[in-house]
């Protein structure tokens, strides 16, 4: 499943941007990870806009599908890039007409339906910064967003806009609203705006977009606040060749099926840049319901998919599964990210599918960093992160910014002087501080802990901050604590990270109630759907002890690391 020789300047763009084209009679995109790692540099073109320079160049071949999409209770859809790059140009039209353009801020919240694909890449093309959000955020949570992101337009479905409906309430000024799939009074139809523009764009609307321009906006949890905004440029899915290529290890022909949802920035990873950069096909289920092992296999086996990625929650899941009943012999590449992936997994699903999960590591801040390669002189050390991605220059650090010996912990860090990797964001945007302590030295700092073996390869301790990782979520403990403080039976709480088997970690509250409340089994569930209500479920506390008090420093400070030691 090699690139053909029929893609004209489909192929000539991947060549540009280093992407190469394919692996002809070869098995993988990467042979030897060192030759590789040695000679591979990748630098973004001056001007760069992901829709033009690669959805469009794909588009050339009329036949090259990019996506096989299935509903629930909804025929399936296949698509080509021509079909995309037609759609993207109307959304393009579609934007302008209602005044928006280069630099504008929209947000968008929907489920994994094409419309995703298609706003992204027409803003992308317009010049217009995309904001996603998860479609599991509150009315409070998307009210947040709106007062710090200064959006003017948002494009959401029919399940999330009556919560933008009433967020938006402090927001008179904000009055372009689409909706996809649906209807709703003072929001436009999306399929009535676009099926009417012209596809083909006016060449005086046309921009150019600079690679150091913004292009991508996310939002990232925090230790001490509420979430960051993470900017990234138009250089940022050229970064994601790394990704698409070398990890994944994708080509025209390939079917790919990544679980994340849309709104996270492994969306932009595994869906959007890293697959389409490569000119595979990707596949995209939406359901609304909750996450089947068995649904999963069963789409495995039918639409044959030759490459999948998804959390270790979900791999935890599929191997308790009897796999050997399900046809998952189209299948040649696994990987896993957003939290460490054990090793009885790992060779779980090999034993029962011969083929090795390959996890990678990275972060919303970045492109895939660090991950295990599909090459003979460097196999996967079930347990480790891997080895550091090409054209990448990645360390464990000490607190002076100098590399450490084999086996001693440190900060996993990003080479960015004497130049900054392509695919690194560019800042936090309204947070100069924030940015400025990521940074020591010459290096970026992840914010994550591990070692170094003798051999090169990294070991993930945890994080070097009380951020949560659970089932791949990112979840800042203020923010629950924020909202357990909001429950008129807490006085105080404190929130840390407690090992599970399933989920790699789970958000356990200590929580110190007010005078008149005593603790109880109802008042656990009732605080737990408090929270529920007030932030984006997946951060509610699965567990909760109650304490007379909470331990502090001399300062007044709440020691979470003493909450950790004595967690059950």
């Amino acid at each position: 499943m090699g690139y053909v020789d029929n893609f004209g300047s489909a192929k000539l763009e991947g060549e540009r941007l280093g992407m190469g084209t394919g692996c002809g009679n070869c098995e993988h995109n990467m042979q030897s990870y060192r030759k590789t790692s040695d000679e591979f540099k990748l630098e973004a073109p001056e001007y760069f806009n992901f829709g033009f320079d690669v959805i469009d160049r794909f588009a050339e071949d009329p036949n090259l599908q990019m996506m096989i999409w299935a509903g629930d209770d909804e025929a399936e859809k296949r698509m080509s890039y021509a079909h995309f790059c037609d759609r993207t140009n109307q959304i393009v039209n579609v934007l302008n007409g209602l005044g928006l353009g280069k630099n504008d801020r929209i947000m968008i919240v929907m489920s994994r339906t094409p419309e995703w694909w298609e706003s992204m890449i027409g803003m992308i093309k317009a010049g217009i910064v995309a904001v996603p959000g998860t479609t599991q955020l509150t009315q409070k949570d998307i009210k947040y967003r709106l007062e710090t992101s200064n959006v003017k337009c948002v494009i959401s479905d029919a399940d999330n806009a009556p919560k933008f409906d009433e967020a938006r309430k402090s927001f008179p000024e904000l009055n372009n609203l689409i909706i996809v799939r649906g209807r709703r009074d003072g929001w436009q139809n999306y399929e009535s705006l676009v099926s009417s523009a012209d596809k083909v764009i006016p060449s005086g609307a046309k921009v150019r977009t600079h690679r150091d321009d913004p292009m991508l906006l996310y939002f990232t949890s925090g230790t001490t606040g509420y979430p960051k905004m993470v900017l990234h440029t138009h250089s940022y899915p050229v970064g994601h060749t790394v990704t698409g290529k070398f990890w994944l290890d994708l080509r025209p022909g390939d079917l790919h099926w990544n679980l994340s949802d849309t709104g996270w920035a492994k969306a932009a990873w595994s869906s959007l840049f890293g697959p389409l950069n490569t000119g595979a096909t990707v596949f995209v289920h939406n359901t609304k319901g909750k996450y089947s092992a068995h649904l999963t296999l069963d789409l495995l086996s039918k639409y044959r998919v030759t490459s999948f990625c998804a959390p270790p929650t979900a791999y935890r899941l599929l191997i308790v599964e009897d796999l050997k009943a399900y046809d998952l012999s189209a299948l040649r590449s696994c990987v896993g990210a957003g939290e460490p992936l054990n090793p009885e997994v790992i060779d779980s699903w090999k034993q029962q599918t011969g083929i090795t999960i390959r996890d990678g590591y990275g972060q919303t801040e970045t492109v895939l960093i660090v991950g295990n390669f599909p090459v003979d002189d460097a196999p996967v050390r079930p347990g480790s992160m891997g080895k550091p991605a090409p054209g990448f220059n990645v360390d464990v650090v000490d607190d002076e910014g100098k590399p450490l010996p084999p086996n001693r912990e440190g900060d996993i860090a990003i080479r960015v002087k004497p130049d900054r990797p392509v695919g690194l964001f560019r800042e936090y945007l309204g947070n100069p501080e924030a940015t400025a302590a990521t940074f020591r030295e010459g290096w970026y700092l992840t914010g994550d802990r591990a070692y170094r073996d003798e051999d090169g390869y990294l070991w993930f301790v945890g994080r070097a901050d009380d951020v949560i990782i659970s089932s791949g979520y990112r979840i800042g403990p203020f923010e629950v604590e924020s909202a357990l403080i909001e429950h008129p039976a807490v006085l105080e709480s404190a929130v840390v990270a407690k090992p599970d088997a399933v989920r790699g970690e789970i958000v356990k509250a200590f929580v110190v109630l007010r005078p008149g409340f005593e603790p109880s089994d109802g008042l656990i569930k009732e605080i737990q759907n408090f929270v529920k209500s007030n932030t984006a479920p997946y951060k509610y506390p699965r567990e909760i002890e109650f304490r007379k008090e909470l331990p502090k420093t001399v300062s007044g400070k709440i020691r979470r690391i003493d909450l950790r030691e004595k967690r059950k």
